[in-house]
Formats: C-alpha cells, structure tokens, sequence
C-alpha cells in the first residue's frame, strides 16, 4: 500500500527535485566543512605562539645556529651565535651623532698664548685644544659617527694630547658601539697658532683610558648618561671588569639559593653545543630564581685546535663576556661556591638535592628548598646533554636567555682594531678553501670558482677598482691571492698579529685570567674574528652565495640549507 505511488507523493523525492536535492545537500557539506575549517583556524590563531628566533626549541638547533643567508661560516660550525647578534643593528639610539658643526671653536685656526715660546707644552686640557682634537678626528675618520668624546690628557710628551671617543661606524650592520682613544701630535708655530699634525693608530692614546669606579671600586664601562643613551648596546673597547663575583659573607652566602649541572658529555664538543646546552641551564637557574654555579674552565673542541686533539683548561672569558653575563645574571664560580660550601655547609645545614634524570623537569623543581640542587649527568650519549632538561614539555616553559651572552670584549675589541685600521671604510669576501675546496666529490666547482682568476672576474661586477678588500680565508698561504693585488688592496687576519701578539693589550690581559701563563691565540678565537671582521664590510661577497654554484653543505645540499 505504502509503494511507489506513496513515495511520489512526498515532495522531498519526486523525480523533478532530485537534481535541488542534490545540490541542496552539497551546499550543506560545503557550508559544514567551511564551519569546521573557521572553527579549527579560531582555535590555532587564539592558541598560537610565533616562534621566538632566541628560544628555538632543540628539534632546531641545527638550522638556529647554522642557518644564515650572510655567513658562510656559520655552516663550517666554526664561530656561534651569541645574544649581541640578535640585536636589531638599526636599534634605537637616543643619543645624536656628532658632526663639525657641533664643534664650537672661536677660531678656525686657535691662537693659544706661548709667553715661553713655541716650545712652551701643550695645555691638553685648554678648551681650544679640545675643540681643535675634536675637529681633526671628524675631518679624518670619515666613516664612523661620533657620539662622545671625552676630555683630552697629556700624552706622552709636552705636544701630544690622548683623547678617547665613542662612535659607530655610519655603515655599520652590528649594533655595537666602539670605543678608541688616540694620541694626537700638536704643533705650534712663532705666531701662537697650533695645528694637529698627527693622530696616532688605533688605541695609541692609552692616558685617555680611563676607569670609572663606582662607589666600591668597581670598575664601570660608562656614566649614567652613556647607559641612558646607548641603553644595552655592547660598548667595545672599555676596561672589562671580568673578575669573579665572590659572596660577601657567610649570611648572604647560606640564604642564597643555588643550581648545579655536573658532568655529561657535552665537553670537548663544539662550540655551538656547549653554548646550546647553557642556555639551558641558565634558563633553568632563571626559572627557579637560584643562582647558577658555573665551570667556567672549557675543553676546546679539536675542531678549533693547533694541536688537533681536545685541549682543556681553557677559561670562559677568554671566548665570551663575562662581565655583561654576571651584571646580567645570578652566577658562581663553581670552584669559589665549593670552597665556600665547605666552610659553611655544616654550621647552617645547608641541603643538597640530587637529580639524576634529565627528564625530572624544571617545574617540579620549582618549589625544593634545598640549599642545592645539582643535576647529575651520567656517561651515556646523548642522554647526558644538557640541553635535554630543556627538551619535551620544558621547551614552552624554558627560555633561553641568549641575551645574557656576549663574546669576549677582549676579541671584538681586536675586531674594531682590525677595521679601524682600515678606516672602516672596506669590501669583504669570504673565499672557502682547504680541504672542501680539495674535496671535488662534495663541492666539484669550489677549488674553480674560487680561484684568483675567477674570483677577480666575480668581484669585477661586484666591487670597484681599488677598494680595499678584507679577505677572510681558511686557506693558509694568502700568497695564493696574491693576483687579487693588482686591482684591490688586500688584507688578511694575519695581517694584525700586532693585535694579539706578546705586545698587544689582549696577550696581556689574557696572561692575568690564565694565572701568569700565555695564552694561544686558537682556531676559534680566529674564526670569531674573521667572520666578525667579514661582517663588517660595506659589501660583503660570500663563497657559496655569490662565488660559486656550490652547495655549503654539499652537492644536492643547496635546498636543505637555505
């Protein structure tokens, strides 16, 4: 009864609507999966954290510290990010640059009183004098600005004047700020009149390299004015003051709060994983609000040594600054806290909590009382990384605080010596050598593209004729370029050993933190200074982006590591 006749009289399915019906539902599923796609795309922009490029999770560690499209080194896993790279070069800065004009001078050419004759010593501190120093350096550094300059002191006889100065070179892609202080030769003619007929190299004028102290006597790199005009900016070229914080008394020392990471196996790794995996442990001690109980004596990967084999005893401030990560953060000397330790564990009952497991993670750390608390690593790999405490659900909560992390003053401070001898007014070009450039089955056209000829055809389209050219090179017989001379004027890190050789403010610095003893001037500390003074250049030609068709990382490698 209930057949064919009765289902054609319901509307829904009658022949003529079953192409509306079809189309109806179609439109429904359509509307539906639009619905659920605004839905799922609501929940992942409410929920969504753009990633941080300080804090990549550790999935990515290879591409953060590797990755880059101006610094070919980084893929040779030679020199390491640090916190300064990560600051904006075009940062804001609140103090003006100083030009001619705002050198005030009665006179263009000073007359100052000689009642002994021209013989009679140069009054470094005579207003006239000053304004005439600053004239001369405006006029003749030509391709740095000038924030400050500080008063002139006698030199080293009765017509030289030091006088120091903070500037940024105008062309500058590095946030820094420098420091130089030169020593300026000043003449007097019969008529009274005095003229600077000479400024010195780079850092001659050492009287003008003043320390500031503070009410304990601790050295400070700038006034309060400076701090408010350059803010957090790296100031190279001030006295450091890396000496290692030590607690004041038995009090302090036993309320404080500490965290400890003990051995593991990223000694003697490279450069990148060392830093890698303290971050970690410093964004752990953040956290926790404890202080971090540093080894600040490093094993030297063979990949950065003469000798090629793992070189220990090798300090931290040697490699990075440590004056800026203890102004910065909570730290101890790890060999200074045991010795306090010792003295005082007993008398107050100071606790240690141990961890031995990686995966025991920060948040259930949080609320310990202990005294201590000291991560144990043991001695199987990977597993006793550091950085692994960072990994898992830890990541969204620990922040590398790569900010903490500067390179040693001490080496950019021969970075700036380095450019400022070249008037900062340069070219760059990287050329890989070595043993890639040997290695035809992974880079078959390296050691052809980079030859003299075709690199002299690449930069004739790249830079002019006559510029100088800062050359930064892993092939050790620079004569190899020497064809390069003939259209540019060349140089070469080895170039300035001055700057570090057993004459140079660096050597005997170093001597100071290495106990009396000399310290090598090693493979990384080279590298960090090739590649810091590359990145300086107002062009800057790289191997694998501009020389060659070559992948960095190998053959078929190219898209991998873009």
């Amino acid at each position: 009864m209930f057949g064919r006749s009765t289902l054609l009289r319901s509307g829904s399915i009658r022949p003529e609507n079953i192409g509306q019906n079809a189309l109806a539902m179609i439109g429904n599923l359509c509307f539906t999966v639009f619905v659920l796609a605004v839905l799922i795309f609501t929940i992942i922009a409410a929920t969504y954290q753009p990633e941080d490029p300080l804090f990549h999770p550790s999935t990515k560690i290879t591409n953060f510290l590797v990755s880059t499209s101006n610094a070919t080194f980084q893929s040779d896993n030679t020199v390491t990010k640090t916190g300064e790279d990560f600051i904006a070069s075009n940062q804001t800065v609140f103090a003006d640059f100083l030009d001619i004009t705002d050198v005030n001078s009665t006179t263009a050419v000073p007359v100052i009183e000689c009642e002994t004759g021209v013989d009679e010593p140069i009054d470094c501190s005579n207003p006239e004098i000053f304004h005439l120093m600053m004239m001369a350096a405006i006029e003749q550094f030509k391709d740095i600005h000038f924030y400050r300059f500080g008063k002139p002191v006698p030199g080293s006889n009765s017509s030289t004047c030091d006088m120091a100065w903070r500037f940024r070179p105008k062309e500058g892609k590095t946030a820094n700020f420098y420091k130089d202080y030169r020593r300026f030769v000043i003449s007097r003619s019969e008529n009274c009149t005095v003229a600077v007929v000479g400024i010195g190299d780079y850092h001659t004028g050492k009287n003008a390299r003043k320390k500031k102290k503070n009410q304990k006597g601790v050295e400070k790199s700038h006034s309060k004015q400076e701090e408010t005009s350059i803010g957090s900016l790296p100031v190279v070229g001030e006295v450091v003051n890396d000496a290692l914080p030590v607690v004041e008394s038995e009090g302090s020392f036993s309320r404080g709060k500490y965290l400890m990471y003990n051995g593991g196996g990223d000694r003697c790794k490279s450069m990148n994983q060392y830093l890698w995996s303290l971050m970690c442990a410093l964004g752990e001690a953040q956290y926790l609000n404890r202080t971090l109980v540093m080894d600040l004596t490093i094993c030297l990967s063979s990949i950065y040594t003469s000798s090629n084999q793992d070189e220990e005893g090798k300090d931290f401030r040697f490699y990075f600054d440590f004056e800026h990560l203890k102004e910065s953060s909570s730290v101890l000397d790890q060999s200074q806290f045991w010795s306090d330790w010792t003295k005082w564990q007993k008398k107050d009952g100071l606790s240690l909590y141990l961890v031995e497991d990686y995966r025991v993670t920060p948040m259930k750390l949080a609320g310990m009382k202990d005294a201590l608390i000291m991560r144990k690593f043991g001695s199987v790999e990977p597993d006793n990384y550091w950085y692994r405490v960072c990994e898992g659900e830890t990541e969204s909560v620990i922040q590398r605080p790569w900010h903490m992390i500067w390179k040693s003053r001490r080496l950019m401070d021969i970075v700036s010596g380095i450019a400022s001898k070249m008037n900062w007014d340069f070219d760059s070009v990287h050329i890989v050598g070595g043993d890639k450039a040997r290695n035809t089955d992974l880079w078959p056209n390296l050691a052809v593209d980079t030859s003299p000829e075709a690199v002299i055809m690449t930069l004739h389209h790249k830079i002019e004729d006559g510029r100088t050219v800062y050359i930064a090179t892993e092939e050790p017989d620079t004569s190899f370029f020497d064809p390069l001379k003939d259209k540019y004027t060349t140089h070469f890190l080895n170039d300035y050993k001055d700057l570090w050789d057993e004459n140079s403010d660096w050597y005997s610095e170093t001597m100071k933190l290495n106990k009396g003893n000399s310290v090598e001037f090693d493979g990384y500390m080279k590298a960090s200074v090739d590649t810091e003074v590359f990145l300086r250049g107002k062009k800057q030609i790289e191997t694998f982006n501009d020389l060659t068709s070559d992948c960095k990382d190998g053959i078929n490698t190219c898209r991998a590591s873009t």
